[in-house]
């Protein structure tokens, strides 16, 4: 035996970005508030935008930690919901989030990644951007408790 480790198979969605944003807008009427888009759903990936919106900005005009929280959790919830179905019962269980530069006021953009599926909890990295610019504004990791 080589010892070497067999590779992995490809973590592929059972939902689409249409059906994702729809479960999540009926799941939550909170949601609507942020009118939050799911912009794609790939294999192990959700990318997620926040429309500017003034509410967002705090003193010295950029946007406030707590929205970026808010996409934080957005891009969870979706790319778990996309990669294990309607479960509205999946939970967050923690986030951590490091902010990292001063986002500009505009769209927020959160890139949701899984690294790991388990069958009671998901743990996940979100990159967050703001729109139109690829300087990393900040970097969270999370899990979700799932249903079981």
């Amino acid at each position: 035996m080589s010892g070497a480790k067999p590779a992995a198979r490809p973590l592929l969605p059972v939902l689409d970005a249409a059906t994702v944003e729809k479960i999540i807008y009926d799941g939550l009427p909170m949601a609507t508030h942020s009118q939050f888009r799911v912009l794609e759903i790939a294999p192990g990936v959700a990318r997620v935008c926040l429309p500017y919106q003034d509410w967002m900005v705090r003193p010295g005009g950029t946007v406030a930690g707590p929205v970026l929280m808010l996409a934080t959790d957005t891009a969870m919830f979706a790319v778990v919901l996309a990669h294990i179905g309607d479960q509205v019962m999946a939970v967050t269980a923690n986030i951590n989030i490091n902010f990292l530069s001063r986002p500009k006021p505009v769209a927020v953009i959160a890139e949701g990644r899984i690294l790991k599926l388990g069958r009671r909890l998901a743990m996940v990295e979100v990159l967050l951007y703001s729109e139109g610019d690829d300087t990393l504004v900040a970097h969270a990791t999370g899990s979700y408790a799932l249903p079981g």
